[in-house]
């Protein structure tokens, strides 16, 4: 019987347990994921996972998990977190990298994993080197996913969120049976305001500046794959294996089975 990863040690912290931890790799292979909001960068950290047998390790998981946890189940880390969030603030370079630190397990397990949404800066980058060194664990690539801008704006202007049960459709790629209402609940379709194209070039113009030292940095070690993403998620995904280094090996099995 196969169990399904519930990530509960990387969700929870602390000492929680996964349900079913990966299976150990005779090759773990540790990625950063970084790009722009529209490139699919989450599609392709699941692709790559299921490929390589590791975890998708998302700090904006943790974050949204952190919500739904009881206080007591909740580190101080996280509690810090959720106030500064409910008040609007931004989530600090320091405390960001405690929530990562209290998850080192995950950093050291033998199944590897790919990590998105952390690091965001350069000196969160510093960190996470040291955090690395520490558990003697060495990062394989940072994984820099890149679209034209024009082609971002098409992706995301085209989307329609259920305002009901928040389920997601495209206009083009993934159209409802009927206009403007969900296939799921039949709901009212919208248009977010993140996703019309005035916004997005200014969520484009804020990545460019955030983002850029960051890769500027992973470049100087040697680090930074460059992948334009493709029209599908698999062509994005096979463009991936090509860069990564030809000696890791997909693995054979994903999570440990139960008999």
């Amino acid at each position: 019987m196969m169990i399904k990863n519930n990530r509960a040690t990387w969700l929870k912290g602390g000492c929680a347990n996964c349900s079913a931890p990966p299976a150990d790799q005779k090759r773990p292979v540790r990625f950063i994921l970084i790009g722009p909001p529209g490139v699919g960068k989450g599609t392709q950290a699941s692709l790559l996972a299921k490929h390589f047998g590791a975890c998708h390790l998302s700090t904006g998981d943790v974050f949204r998990a952190a919500k739904s946890l009881k206080s007591c189940d909740r580190t101080p880390a996280m509690e810090e977190a959720l106030q500064l969030m409910k008040q609007g603030a931004l989530v600090g370079d320091s405390l960001v990298v405690r929530l990562v630190s209290e998850r080192a397990r995950c950093i050291n397990c033998g199944g590897g994993f790919l990590l998105d949404g952390f690091p965001r800066t350069v000196a969160q980058a510093e960190a996470f080197d040291m955090m690395l060194k520490n558990e003697e664990v060495q990062l394989d690539a940072v994984i820099s996913y890149e679209l034209p801008v024009e082609r971002i704006i098409s992706r995301l202007a085209g989307r329609r969120t259920c305002f009901k049960c928040k389920a997601v459709f495209h206009i083009e790629g993934l159209s409802p049976k009927k206009e403007r209402i969900c296939d799921h609940c039949g709901g009212d379709l919208f248009q977010r305001e993140d996703d019309k194209p005035e916004t997005i070039r200014v969520r484009m113009e804020a990545y460019e500046r955030s983002t850029r030292p960051l890769i500027d940095f992973y470049e100087k070690q040697g680090l930074l794959v460059h992948v334009e993403c493709g029209d599908t998620p698999n062509e994005t995904l096979q463009r991936s294996l090509v860069h990564l280094k030809t000696d890791i090996q997909p693995a054979e099995m994903h999570t440990r089975q139960e008999a």
